[in-house]
């Protein structure tokens, strides 16, 4: 009775220090820079023992994925495939996706650009920046498959190429670029790469031959 009385409890506490640690790293990590962080020092910063952060957090890659999780499981990414597959038009795919991947990066804009600008050279957090544009790339192979079935891309254009292209105009060095290093609002990003990512996936043609998922004849526009 006792135990299970005082388990919210513990609960709690343990929640706490979680968000403890997962702040005090955060504010350094853009602060110094990942690399010179140590974890005695994100241990100081939230009052804790060192061992504390590795029993609940784990490693420093450890707390830079979770750090990164919101990022990474942002719902904004369903929504964005959920109204990709939804639309028969080329060119809102590519809209869509242009929105989705802005409002996903300036969402959490600080600790992405903040950190992955440059990529981590200590081989943990590597694969943690690994795994977040593994996660990045099949998002947006997603849509190329989706421009695939609409029979929109470029002549010539391999799906592989055309995920090469997508990548290159809406990943996450195109917002970095523009946003980041050239001061370029995401209001004025968006419209441009997205118009630069129709021009170079997209089948150039004026009639747009889309096939509809009822299996009915192709339309204009």
């Amino acid at each position: 009775m006792t135990s299970s009385y005082h388990s919210p409890r513990r609960a709690d506490a343990a929640r706490a220090t979680r968000a403890a640690i997962l702040a005090s790293a955060r504010a350094m990590f853009l602060e110094r820079g990942y690399a010179d962080v140590p974890v005695s020092d994100i241990a100081k910063g939230a009052r804790v023992a060192i061992q504390t952060v590795y029993v609940s957090v784990g490693s420093k890659a450890a707390i830079l994925a979770a750090l990164l999780q919101p990022a990474i499981g942002s719902p904004i990414l369903d929504e964005t495939l959920t109204a990709v597959a939804a639309t028969n038009d080329p060119g809102e795919v590519i809209d869509r996706t242009a929105d989705g991947t802005r409002r996903a990066n300036e969402l959490h804009w600080d600790m992405l650009y903040g950190l992955f600008r440059h990529a981590p050279a200590e081989p943990a957090a590597r694969q943690v920046h690994h795994d977040a544009v593994t996660a990045y790339l099949a998002a947006l192979r997603t849509v190329v498959d989706r421009l695939t079935d609409l029979t929109a891309l470029a002549p010539g254009l391999t799906p592989e190429r055309a995920l090469d292209l997508l990548w290159f105009h809406l990943g996450q060095s195109a917002w970095f670029t523009l946003v980041g290093d050239r001061g370029w609002s995401f209001d004025e990003a968006q419209p441009w790469l997205a118009g630069a990512a129709r021009h170079a996936l997209l089948d150039p043609a004026p009639i747009q031959r889309v096939r509809r998922r009822d299996g009915g004849s192709p339309r204009t526009g």
